[in-house]
């Protein structure tokens, strides 16, 4: 049997929304739009590839990811910042509740992530979400909306990353530096890793990535279970750990809770980036099933066993509740796995404006001048708005948050829904079966729940950062205090 089997993609496009190029070379003779396809294991032969046109050996090849390593790219953008907080997330929910919610957060954002692969296979040329917009609204108007927000989203997230990287280095090393320095390391650190090319050559971070946070979390997991007591709850004498079975929290605790789940599942924007670098998008749903999978496993037993042992003195981020000397440990093991989260969500986010810029000239398949100076600038220009984010904000995590709310929701709930929904609309009056009548109110339903999700959450939000800035009074930019206590 042949490793090698070719996808021969033929459709009618309503607009054309290659940016860059004219509806001529987008849509080819007739306004058909054919791609061909060669998808190889083996790598071999060119590709005419409908989102980066010919791919040969005179520059980076972009379709070059395995479905593993699809699976491990997919995981460890999920797998990120958002699970240091659920175990404080179960204390504010109850342990049941949160658990419920999380595995509804999880349910929505898998169906999600099914619809990018079944959209790309049916739309080729779709690169990112700003494509989506384009197609979902059938404006420009809309490609620059999805965009923009794609590109915040994913340049705040590498913020927070920077800043986590800094509290870890700052853990570590017993606040050897000032902590603007911690900074600046870390952002030129992820602007090295991610001024690579590829997701074929970055794809093996991403094991090392997921490998770094998983073995902080297990050893965390380890820790607080061997352990007397957590390092937050009273040392001497009789304690009492506070569980909290079913939580009774404020409106804006219950829905800063649910929309820090909701950001911890937020990888599904980055999804088409990494689809579109595959060997055989055929192979994205194995691969998309696997990453959930593993997420949620490993944020249910985290998540449980942490909060378990801790109770009310849970440490957010959680890699604290272990006391002093395995703070130093957990962070040391999940540094690598933070910087790694910040090259990937630096990475996409960069493509993205390379893409826009290059789409439809012959510089972004060949390994020119004009190539370099244009890809590293959009790497460099993503790094520096996320360094002056992580810098410069003074209630930073709940401008994250707001952010999150704001966007994470839209990426990654309203959005799919609505795609799920421009490919199946027209059929509602010729499918009267069950399954699609479920399908079709259960699209419906997830836009309406995002939108609510995106609405409550950036009310608590801002409330959180209102309520922050009184009681701190206020940050201070480029601080050099220790951030890690």
């Amino acid at each position: 049997m042949s490793n090698s089997s070719e996808l021969r993609i033929t459709h009618e496009p309503e607009a054309s929304i290659n940016s860059g190029s004219d509806d001529k070379n987008m849509n080819g003779k007739d306004g058909v739009y054919t791609t061909d396809v060669t998808v190889s294991e083996a790598n071999q032969g060119p590709v005419n590839d409908a989102v980066f046109g010919n791919i040969n050996e005179d520059g980076p090849n972009y379709r070059n990811v395995g479905w593993l390593g699809t699976a491990v790219l997919m995981t460890k953008t999920q797998i990120g910042l958002g699970v240091l907080g659920i175990p404080y997330v179960l204390h504010t929910l109850g342990l049941v509740p949160g658990i419920i919610c999380l595995l509804a957060v999880a349910s929505i954002t898998t169906w999600s992530d099914y619809v990018v692969g079944t959209f790309k296979l049916k739309h080729p040329e779709v690169y990112g979400v700003d494509d989506v917009g384009f197609l979902l609204i059938r404006d420009a108007v809309g490609r620059e909306i999805i965009g923009a927000a794609f590109w915040l989203f994913m340049t705040f997230v590498t913020g927070s990353g920077l800043l986590g990287i800094s509290i870890g280095l700052n853990a570590i090393s017993e606040h050897g530096t000032c902590t603007a320095v911690f900074v600046v390391v870390a952002a030129v650190v992820t602007f090295c890793l991610a001024s690579v090319q590829t997701l074929g050559k970055i794809s093996w971070l991403g094991w090392i990535g997921m490998a770094s946070i998983l073995s902080a979390l297990l050893t965390l997991t380890i820790s607080v279970g061997v352990q007397d007591r957590p390092a937050e709850a009273p040392q001497v004498g009789s304690w009492d750990k506070g569980l909290v079975i079913w939580g009774k929290p404020s409106f804006t605790d219950a829905i800063s809770a649910v929309s820090t789940l909701v950001f911890s599942f937020a990888g599904t924007p980055g999804f088409f980036g990494i689809v579109s670098e595959m060997k055989n998008p055929r192979l994205y749903t194995r691969s998309m099933l696997l990453c959930q999978s593993v997420v949620t496993m490993a944020y249910l037993t985290i998540g449980i066993i942490v909060y378990c042992f801790c109770g009310i003195y849970v440490a957010s981020p959680a890699l604290g509740s272990a006391g002093g000397l395995m703070k130093k440990v957990c962070y040391g093991l999940a540094l690598p796995g933070l910087f790694i989260t910040a090259t990937i969500y630096t990475h996409l986010p960069a493509k993205y404006v390379f893409l826009r810029v290059m789409r439809g000239s012959e510089h972004l398949t060949r390994n020119s001048f004009k190539h370099y100076v244009v890809w590293f600038s959009c790497v460099a220009g993503c790094v520096l708005f996320s360094y002056i984010v992580a810098s410069a904000i003074p209630v930073f995590g709940g401008l994250v948050g707001l952010i999150g709310a704001l966007f994470g929701t839209l990426l990654s709930m309203q959005l799919m829904g609505g795609m799920w929904l421009y490919d199946n609309w027209q059929h509602r009056q010729t499918k009267k079966t069950i399954t699609y009548k479920f399908l079709l109110g259960f699209n419906i339903f997830v836009i309406v729940i995002g939108t609510f999700l995106m609405i409550a959450g950036t009310y608590g939000s801002i409330v959180g950062i209102i309520a922050s800035s009184k009681a701190s009074g206020g940050g201070s930019p480029w601080s050099c205090a220790d951030n890690s206590k």
